[in-house]
């Protein structure tokens, strides 16, 4: 991508951080901007408008933050953006800027960017299947082919998520779009879990149920430090108050208790928290007033 990055598009590109032993890049794949509303559920436009402006359609910045881990047993991808495969009327509805170099998306610049490419990837975890943390999964090559983006690497999803993408109804259909998926399980690409797994040595995937049934969050851990891709649990450093949940979750109850045992944890642990759909703040840590959490510090 060029040095120049399109209007709307958050900013940077890359960001690289250690983890006791391991290496990891936050890898912005693109900007969307969606209804504040929706992002903010119950939470009124009164006290949400006060952390983030929205624009004439009432709608609010986001990103789609991706992270690489470098690990002894190769690559680890933790979502994979929006792709390449939509058309026009669908950036503009949802405010999408994801463009790459050669018609790919920015998350194969990032990966340039940090000194790989698509086929260094040995593993791709999917929180889960919405489009905007899947989409990245497959790619429209010229020939209008939807192929694997990441063809020598294994993928991973929650086995009920699969199912669940599977099986939509009138809620939950516009989130999923079975062409991120097909292609890989086609390929004989995509491994499930069911629960808390560890899945290489130091990263294991949590069930953190709400936003969908069968979410995951992931958490690393080296050298005695840990980090923790929230995946949409948690979007931005502005949903770190306990119910300042979604409209887009489907079970919101579900949600709220998710959020309670892993940021208590988070705090009592000193984790680092990485915020997938924050245009601005790519990682910070906890802190707690008595009444609410806050972000201690970004960095």
């Amino acid at each position: 991508m060029n040095d120049r990055l399109p209007a709307g598009f958050p900013a940077p590109l890359l960001e690289t951080r250690t983890v006791g032993r391991l290496t990891v890049h936050a890898i912005q794949a693109g900007g969307q901007q969606l209804d504040g509303g929706a992002m903010f559920g119950v939470v009124p436009k009164t006290l949400w408008s006060r952390r983030l402006e929205a624009d004439a359609k009432n709608r609010i910045p986001l990103g789609m933050r991706c992270l690489l881990i470098e690990h002894d047993d190769g690559l680890v991808l933790l979502d994979t953006g929006l792709g390449n495969k939509e058309n026009a009327k669908f950036h503009d509805i949802y405010g999408v800027e994801n463009r790459g170099d050669d018609d790919r998306t920015a998350l194969e610049d990032g990966l340039r960017a940090a000194g790989f490419t698509a086929d260094d990837v040995s593993l791709v975890i999917n929180t889960h299947l919405h489009f905007d943390h899947s989409g990245g999964n497959s790619w429209r090559a010229p020939s209008g082919e939807v192929l694997p983006t990441f063809r020598r690497a294994r993928y991973l999803v929650q086995a009920g998520e699969l199912d669940y993408a599977e099986h939509t109804n009138e809620r939950t259909a516009a989130s999923y779009f079975p062409a991120n998926w097909h292609p890989v399980v086609a390929a004989g690409q995509f491994d499930f879990v069911r629960g808390e797994q560890e899945v290489r040595s130091g990263v294991t995937v949590r069930p953190t149920p709400g936003h969908t049934p069968h979410h995951q969050s992931v958490i690393i851990r080296s050298g005695g430090e840990t980090l923790c891709f929230l995946g949409d649990l948690i979007p931005t450093s502005h949903h770190l108050p306990l119910p300042w949940i979604m409209g887009y979750d489907v079970e919101p109850l579900v949600t709220l208790e998710s959020k309670r045992a892993l940021l208590a944890q988070a705090l009592r642990e000193e984790w680092l928290l990485v915020f997938e759909h924050d245009a601005h703040v790519g990682f910070g840590r906890l802190a707690h007033d008595g009444k609410s959490y806050h972000l201690l510090a970004a960095g």
